[in-house]
């Protein structure tokens, strides 16, 4: 299959760093964003002062504030907040093609049905051929064209070897795998852990808690992702542990930036009040957590963060409850 143009659903950070990232790659790209302010940046100016301020992008890409171009791309990319994802693909739905590949880079869970972003697209796109992008990268590292390597999961070998080689190229490498669900999980469960290491670096309890923070954390992300059937050797990847010591490893994260300030005593509602930019995990820690617990999947990281982010619980309450739990055996 040819996939020469390619639309590219967001006009946040990483929307916007995919589309230079596609541009790199020699693609033809249309950037569709909601914001006026972001269209008229990238059109006029080449940069996206508002969620990418200080990296030039290529003069080629253009964007747009109608969804009916994107329509036209040989391919799409859904980069929308995970929480928007299904207003807007309900939205392009009727401008699409059968059979259409659309590439879900969404990190999240739907919070009103628990829903992850595939099985959204599933039930609006019904006749799109679907895929999933994810792995460990920073926005701003991906759009400056520095080495990064991501998961592409697609149920179809063939179309997954096709949307690998029309979105990579030398500095963005992808690895194909045939565990969409997988690659879903790992890119939404880790925002919620993110704020949870983000706490600890806030409240200063030092890099052996980061450390075992990290640790058991994956572990629940593996008990969740067993439960909902993804494969275990996606959890081990780029998908999984990779993005989760990149997205736990730096402020550059949103979510761990946001997890850090928590820390320190800021409130999330003063946080959020100073950011455009979507926090996934705040949204995601309740789907994550109703999930787990009718699966019978024991999260107590994720809980801490849920009832934290929701304002049941202090910081230090949440703390001293994981630090007062039971000794057990590791596995």
């Amino acid at each position: 299959m040819q996939l020469n143009s390619i639309g590219v659903i967001g006009g946040g950070a990483w929307g916007t760093a995919l589309a230079q990232t596609l541009r790199l790659a020699g693609r033809d790209v249309l950037l569709w964003a909601r914001e006026a302010d972001v269209v008229e940046d990238i059109n006029t100016r080449q940069v996206n002062s508002v969620f990418l301020p200080g990296i030039p992008l290529d003069p080629a890409l253009r964007a747009t504030a109608d969804l009916t171009e994107i329509a036209r791309a040989d391919a799409i990319l859904m980069v929308a907040p995970a929480q928007h994802v299904r207003t807007v693909a309900t939205t392009l739905q009727p401008h699409l093609r059968a059979g259409q590949p659309i590439v879900n880079c969404a990190k999240g869970i739907e919070r009103a049905t628990g829903k992850l972003m595939g099985q959204v697209l599933a039930e609006t796109l019904p006749d799109a051929l679907l895929a999933a992008l994810s792995g460990p990268s920073f926005a701003a590292d991906v759009a400056r064209g520095l080495p990064t390597a991501l998961t592409i999961a697609c149920d179809r070998e063939d179309m997954g070897r096709d949307l690998a080689e029309a979105i990579g190229y030398r500095h963005f490498r992808l690895y194909w795998s045939s565990d969409r669900l997988g690659v879903e999980i790992g890119g939404a469960v880790k925002n919620v852990l993110a704020i949870a290491a983000g706490i600890v670096a806030g409240k200063s309890l030092g890099a052996s808690a980061h450390a075992a923070l990290v640790a058991r954390g994956f572990a629940e992300m593996r008990r969740f992702a067993a439960a909902l059937g993804a494969e275990p050797e996606t959890m081990m990847g780029l998908s999984g542990l990779g993005d989760l010591i990149l997205t736990c490893g730096s402020t550059q994260s949103r979510n761990m930036s946001l997890g850090r300030a928590l820390g320190e005593g800021r409130t999330l509602d003063a946080i959020l009040g100073t950011r455009r930019a979507v926090t996934e995990g705040v949204w995601t820690a309740a789907a994550v957590v109703k999930l787990a617990r009718g699966k019978g999947v024991e999260m107590p990281i994720a809980e801490a963060v849920h009832a934290i982010v929701e304002g049941h619980a202090a910081v230090d309450d949440a703390i001293a409850a994981l630090l007062s739990r039971p000794f057990k055996a590791e596995g």
